[in-house]
């Protein structure tokens, strides 16, 4: 197994020329080109995984330092089992060992493939099926018994469900915790949408980093299939959060994000839009 060292995705060998995930417009290659990397080589350079306890039945693992991206792994805990929402990039004995210590492992599962980190040998460490959205199946790079298809949505547990959303990807998905610590419902959503800097909005859009916005359409299609779902706060991929009163934060971000891209507020930009 290899890791790309830019999104910190596994591929089994022989290895692709470049990182397909890299490649593709919502991401990017260095400009020193394509390398890789492993668990032991990053082992052995001082890699460690950084554990922190955010509520009852819910902690969060981050690398120290970042591999790839740098998400922030989301581990859910229900009285059947647990959820490992964006595995890391790389995985070590101890940190299997404490979540083991919590009981089974229901899944690995990610929210789109820049978050799949190397979601195989995570689940090969927790013994759990790895669940790729049928949607994105064509960017899994290592391919093992251990992966399964899930499309639309599945349920790991009562009241912990997966959803596929679509925009960011085909496949774009959140978890849905219903059984949270505030009562009112979680959403795990990776960047499928994206918890804003100022903790009261959400971003949409097809590529983060080459600012590639999605269409009024897919952003309205994306706020009416969230809007079935029961929640009251919503944290992203790098444990950013919306704290509260999450559902009117995604209808008013949806309606800004369609009010700019309708044109609405050309007349702020300082650009005459009237000929």
């Amino acid at each position: 197994m290899q890791i790309c060292a830019t999104c910190g995705v596994e591929y089994s060998e022989p290895l692709p020329e470049v990182c397909p995930i890299c490649a593709d417009e919502r991401q990017w290659v260095p400009v020193d080109g394509q390398r890789w990397t492993t668990t032991a080589e990053l082992g052995a350079a001082g890699q460690r995984l950084v554990w922190t306890d955010r509520e009852p039945g819910r902690a969060e693992l981050t690398t120290d330092p970042k591999v790839g991206i740098g998400q922030t792994a989301q581990l859910v805990t229900t009285e059947q089992g647990s959820l490992l929402w964006d595995p890391p990039g790389y995985v070590d004995d101890e940190t299997a060992a404490r979540i083991l210590d919590r009981g089974p492992v229901l899944a690995v599962a990610a929210s789109h493939p820049h978050m799949f980190g190397v979601q195989t040998a995570w689940g090969d460490a927790l013994d759990a099926p790895v669940l790729v959205c049928a949607s994105d199946e064509g960017w899994v790079g290592r391919r093992t018994e251990r992966i399964g298809l899930w499309d639309d949505d599945h349920a790991l547990a009562p009241g912990l469900t997966l959803h596929r959303v679509g925009g960011h990807f085909a496949g774009a998905a959140v978890a849905h915790w219903a059984g949270d610590a505030s009562g009112g419902g979680l959403l795990l959503c990776g960047d499928t949408v994206f918890p804003n800097p100022d903790r009261r909005s959400l971003g949409f859009m097809r590529s983060y980093p080459n600012k590639i916005p999605l269409s009024a359409t897919v952003v309205q299609a994306i706020a009416d299939r969230l809007s079935t779902l029961d929640f009251d706060r919503i944290i992203g991929n790098f444990g950013n959060p919306i704290d509260g009163d999450a559902k009117a934060v995604l209808a008013y971000s949806a309606a800004r994000h369609i009010a700019w891209v309708r044109g609405d507020h050309d007349d702020e930009t300082g650009i005459r839009t009237d000929g």
